[in-house]
């Protein structure tokens, strides 16, 4: 499927920038209209199935809030002119702020201004999902040039019971085992996170689809902590299907990858993971779980303990701009973000591919050539490689071991022993 204004022949990056554009103004947050909004433009590029859950619902030891929506806010001086806007960055009004309409001094409105005195051209984001508040956000410069005087607050926002909104789309495959993608659709206008991890995932989800994967794979688009929460209370029944997973975050950036393990540890998709980015020789960086960061601590918590890790370019927090007005579209590119796609459709692969054999012929060395496996060879220029391959895979399908611990333990190129496992699955020699 195509999405408006799309244009097919740009690259990938280019399409995900494009995307990231097209979401950047809207006003996102853990509920309400903005993610609404959000989700039907990705449902232009897959199509999703949207779930609402009423406000009140317990969703393990958490409650679904009540539904935040905003129309307008701004502060505006004694002649009327708007000094702080939220028509010109979503990021102006403090998120959840409650609805306010009064007069005050600068004095006493400065207990709800939020500034970075390091960055003083910069607007912070800043939120109050669960403690009743409001607030503005602006950029430091601004708020020095504000003289003494009275100054007109209004945020017309609405706190009502209402829904917390998330999406799925499915990519069906071979069997119902499932991978889990999921990424936030909770913050407003900040490019890299994570309106490029949404972009990530959403052509990640289309590249799958033009393929026969081996495993589900299962597109989760949530608001952070909360989304993530609920969606698990909700599939207790497919929890015990899900296979391997990865939370993509802050995925378009100029930073080298960093693949953050799952709680376990050794899950496969770590495995996975730290092989394929070693083999790429990207620059990259491999850190271990802490049970602070992205949705990845939802669903590795100790009573799901699912082997699911987390891919982003440069940490959250570990750039200056996170979490202000410069992580803007400027920020993060279309070279970054088809980087990030490649490694998850390399990673993909060969978790698709990491099939158990065993050896049928496994006293001695069964006799390749009489079977034409090293007639197929003839004239490769990795023939000496894809013949070490099969003596590796034939020597080790014992049954428990995979093709990336073959892999592993000889050095060769994944793909090189995956093709060596085809051919000598289709020679009759090993079964899966």
């Amino acid at each position: 499927m195509t999405a408006a204004g799309e244009e097919p022949t740009a690259s990938a990056g280019e399409r995900m920038h494009a995307l990231v554009e097209r979401l950047y103004p809207l006003c996102r947050s853990i509920t309400g209209d903005g993610v609404r909004a959000t989700l039907d433009i990705v449902g232009e590029y897959v199509p999703l199935e949207v779930h609402e859950v009423p406000t009140g619902t317990q969703v393990l030891d958490w409650t679904v809030p009540q539904e935040w929506n905003i129309r307008d806010a701004y502060i505006a001086d004694s002649a009327g002119r708007r000094v702080v806007d939220f028509a010109a960055s979503s990021l102006h009004v403090l998120g959840y702020s409650v609805p306010v309409s009064r007069t005050m001094p600068l004095v006493e409105l400065r207990e709800h201004l939020h500034t970075l005195p390091d960055h003083p051209t910069w607007v912070p984001y800043r939120t109050s999902y669960y403690t009743p508040e409001w607030g503005f956000c602006l950029a430091q410069e601004t708020l020095d040039a504000l003289p003494d005087g009275e100054y007109e607050v209004r945020v017309d926002s609405t706190l009502a019971d209402g829904h917390l909104t998330y999406a799925e789309h499915v990519v069906p495959g071979q069997v119902p085992d499932e991978v889990i993608v999921s990424c936030h659709v909770c913050h407003p206008s900040l490019a890299n996170d994570n309106l490029a991890g949404i972009a990530v995932a959403t052509f990640l989800a289309r590249a799958l689809a033009e393929e026969t994967p081996y495993y589900t794979y299962r597109f989760i688009y949530a608001p952070g902590t909360i989304g993530a929460i609920t969606w698990l209370a909700r599939n207790a029944e497919r929890i015990g299907r899900v296979r391997h997973g990865l939370v993509l975050a802050c995925a378009g950036d100029p930073g080298r990858l960093t693949y953050k393990r799952s709680r376990r540890g050794d899950a496969e998709i770590d495995r996975v993971m730290s092989h394929v980015l070693a083999a790429s020789e990207r620059p990259h960086h491999v850190a271990e779980f802490t049970p602070y960061g992205y949705d990845e601590r939802q669903y590795c918590s100790p009573g799901f303990d699912l082997g699911v890790g987390s891919l982003s370019r440069t940490p959250y927090a570990g750039y200056p701009e996170y979490h202000t007005s410069a992580d803007n579209p400027d920020f993060v590119s279309p070279e970054a973000m088809e980087d990030t796609l490649a490694v998850c459709r390399e990673a993909f692969s060969v978790l698709d591919r990491n099939r158990r054999y065993v050896n049928l012929s496994p006293y001695g060395e069964p006799q390749l050539g009489r079977r034409g496996l090293y007639d197929s060879l003839g004239g490769r220029s990795d023939a000496k490689q894809a013949q070490l391959a099969m003596l590796w895979v034939l020597s080790l399908a014992d049954g428990e071991r995979g093709l990336l611990d073959v892999a592993e333990r000889s050095g060769l190129p994944f793909d090189a022993v995956a093709g060596a496992a085809d051919a000598l699955a289709a020679a009759g020699l090993i079964k899966a």
